[in-house]
């Protein structure tokens, strides 16, 4: 806490705030995100809905919208439904402590510790990959972090530790720590005020730590995206299966096993259903997006119709190109309508 105090750098909106709902707010944003790349966002959500009742009251669309780009779909889906919650059947007053709080759309031990310490100081531990790495490394601990044992085990010293009664200092100093002192690669040791007890520095083992027991298991998914376009108008429709991107718009989607050809897509029963109304078919690019599990590689193909004819499924519609923007796509797609 002397370190936060005196040495710690690290400027965050969110940080001084005492605003359950934009405490809430950035938490959501930064779950699987960095703090330098949800900042702007955090920032769109807060201007454009500086209250909890404005994001329940808001276009469900919009949302989307401003989300987009930042990923894990589900959490803004979690997102909207706890802001109707508290807006419409708590009258707008976010629960005050940690067990109430968890009980809410979304929200985990994490984000609910972090809710009850920074917006009411209450004595819950916070910990996130930032504290997983401080404390493995101070106190040497190999245990893995991503088993039952080693969560309960990190949950427990980590309560164990908190200053009781300045748990939200507590709290950002050891996970500002860990962010930028504590570093995964290339820690800054010599800056740090723990360094002279801390086991991973005697005994060299920083690298090593925190240990993970599971390998990222990443499988490869071909996505072929359709684009069919008439009289400057291109059609969509709404993802709606469990499955990546959900709530998110895209063009007509075939996804294959492995990389195929035009003549491989041409057999899709599409083509036999529109086969009358197509002038041309070109192959207009190939673009990969990296997620947590999975890489996608996309190839997108335009198919030029000479009418936007009714061979399509009726989940869809059709836009015109200026139309695109009041809906929110995958950032695989946005990146590819931009250019």
């Amino acid at each position: 806490m002397h370190w936060h105090e005196h040495a710690n750098a690290r400027s965050l909106p969110w940080k001084q705030e005492k605003d359950p709902y934009k405490i809430w707010l950035s938490e959501v944003i930064l779950q699987q995100t960095r703090a330098e790349q949800g900042l702007p966002y955090y920032l769109k959500f807060t201007e454009t809905f500086p209250t909890v009742c404005d994001l329940a009251n808001a276009n469900e669309a919009q949302v989307f919208r401003l989300w987009q780009g930042l990923g894990y779909y589900n959490r803004c889906k979690n997102m909207l439904a706890t802001a109707v919650y508290v807006c419409h059947q708590l009258k707008g007053v976010f629960p005050d402590t940690y067990e109430d709080i968890i009980e809410l759309k979304g929200i985990g031990p994490y984000t609910a510790a972090a809710i009850a310490s920074f917006a009411f100081n209450r004595p819950n531990a916070v910990v996130d990959g930032n504290v997983y790495r401080v404390l493995s490394r101070y106190f040497g601990i190999e245990i893995p972090i991503d088993t039952t044992e080693g969560k309960q085990l990190f949950a427990n010293l980590a309560q164990e530790l908190l200053d009781k009664d300045n748990s939200a200092l507590y709290n950002q100093a050891i996970m500002d720590l860990g962010a930028t002192v504590c570093t995964p690669k290339l820690p800054k040791c010599a800056n740090c005020s723990l360094q002279k007890k801390c086991i991973a520095q005697q005994e060299d083992t920083i690298s090593l730590l925190p240990v993970k027991s599971k390998k990222l298991v990443v499988r490869k998914r071909f996505f072929n995206f359709l684009l069919f376009v008439a009289d400057n108008k291109i059609w969509i429709h709404k993802r709606t299966s469990n499955d990546i991107w959900q709530n998110l718009h895209q063009p007509y989607l075939v996804e294959s096993p492995e990389s195929v050809d035009i003549k491989e897509l041409l057999q899709q029963a599409v083509f036999i259903e529109c086969k009358n109304g197509i002038n041309d078919i070109q192959f207009v690019g190939t673009r990969q997006q990296r997620l947590t599990h999975q890489i996608i590689e996309s190839r997108f193909y335009k198919i030029n119709l000479s009418e936007p004819i009714n061979c399509l499924p009726n989940d869809g519609m059709w836009l015109s190109f200026s139309e695109l923007k009041n809906y929110a796509f995958p950032k695989t797609l946005l990146t590819y309508f931009e250019k």
